[in-house]
Parts: C-alpha cells; structure tokens; sequence
C-alpha cells in the first residue's frame, strides 16, 4: 500500500521541571532547526528524565498525530493556548499518519533515517502537570490517540520538510488504534492478545506483557470453569 505524509516539525532537547513538584523531564523540547541525525538511541541531543522508561532503542523516536491537538484543545480549552505541536514532547510531527493507519511493525523511510514502529506511547502523569489538566493523560489513552514509538533500522537525517513512506508492513491486521483495542480490553479474547504479541516488529517488553496477560486469563478461565458446579 501506498502510506505517505511529510515532516512538519522535528524536536529535541534538554531536561525542563515540571510544576509544582519539580519532576525533572525531557517533555519540554524544542523545535530544530535543519537536519537532525537519527542513531540507534534517537536523535542526537534529545534527553529524557527517567531513562527506566523513556528512551532506548526502542522507543527512540517519537511521532504523535498533529492532528490531535485541535481535539484536545477543544476538550481541555483552558489548556488550548499550549497545546500545539511537540508540546507533549514528540521527536516527529506529522498530519496524514495517525493511529488508524500505522502499523505495529511498519517501517518507514523518513528523510535518510529508516525506522520501524515498535510499540505505542503509554501517557503518563507527567502529561497532567505539563498541562495542570489532572484527567488528560486518562483521555489521551482512552481516545487511543496516545502516539507512537520507532526503532532506528537504518541511522540517518532527518528534517522539517522531509517524507515520510512507508516500505513495509508486516501485520495488515494491528494498527496502534487496534492495539489499544485489545490491551484496554477488559476481558480480551486470549487469542487476540496471543497473536498482537506474536506480531513482527513488536517491542520485546510488549511480547512478554501480553503473553504474560494471556497465561494469567487462560489460568482464571480454567479455574472458573473448575469452580462452577457439574449438572445433575
């Protein structure tokens, strides 16, 4: 298929605080001018608070949907003002790709950088106190427009300007949108949580949480199916 857009904005940057408890973060980036490199880690210069759970080559770049910010605004209006692109602390802002048309395990030529989508951004609290809106990460999760994380396949240059096409794609079947489907589920088909799992290109510490989830539901099903009495 033919799966293209453009990079509006590309952004890095230092460590900032967070209000009103002085949380160190890398949320706060800002906008780069000409060609970023892209190595296995990210782009050159980016930083992150908490390496236990941002950063690495697996979530090494950070694209979100440009798109989202007009909803948002409109949902949390007394934050509209600061809700514009790479204030939830991006690397890539895009329009056109969203979470309905990239796939876990795509990969994309972005500029002279070849990069693989690898699993989605789980929001965190940290978006709450960058906006002072207590319930905006829960919405971003439950709308599912939460954004997603690259692995770099082939290091390179990337810019304001440049496009984005995608080469391959390996499951037609889990979008990020489909993702979060199955792993907000409440009660997940085991199957469906076996096979998101299985998917080509999935972050390893996913594989292991969904298949560690579908061992845990298969267990609970045998023991109610135990428990229940036997007809007469």
């Amino acid at each position: 298929m033919t799966l293209t857009s453009n990079i509006d904005h590309v952004f890095a940057g230092g460590l900032g605080v967070l209000k009103p408890e002085g949380q160190c973060t890398g949320i706060f980036k800002r906008r780069v001018s000409g060609p970023a490199r892209v190595e296995l880690n990210g782009i050159v210069g980016d930083q992150h608070g908490d390496t236990r759970v941002h950063g690495g080559p697996e979530k090494a770049v950070h694209q979100y949907a440009a798109q989202h910010y007009e909803q948002l605004a409109q949902v949390f209006a007394h934050s509209a003002p600061e809700l514009i692109p790479g204030s939830l602390g991006e690397n890539v802002s895009a329009r056109l790709l969203s979470e309905h048309n990239v796939h876990i395990g795509d990969v994309f030529q972005m500029g002279s950088a070849v990069l693989q989508v690898s699993q989605p951004r789980s929001p965190c609290w940290k978006i709450n106190h960058r906006f002072d809106a207590e319930r905006m990460s829960m919405y971003v999760a439950k709308e599912r427009i939460t954004g997603w994380y690259y692995r770099v396949i082939q290091p390179g240059f990337i810019e304001a300007g440049d496009r984005i096409e995608l080469l391959d794609r390996h499951s037609e079947r889990f979008s990020i949108d489909e993702f979060w489907k199955v792993q907000l589920s409440h009660r997940p088909i085991i199957d469906d949580l076996l096979a998101l799992a299985a998917t080509h290109g999935l972050a390893d510490d996913w594989q292991r949480r969904l298949s560690e989830r579908a061992k845990w539901l298969r267990k609970a099903l045998r023991t109610e199916n135990t428990a229940q009495p036997q007809a007469r």
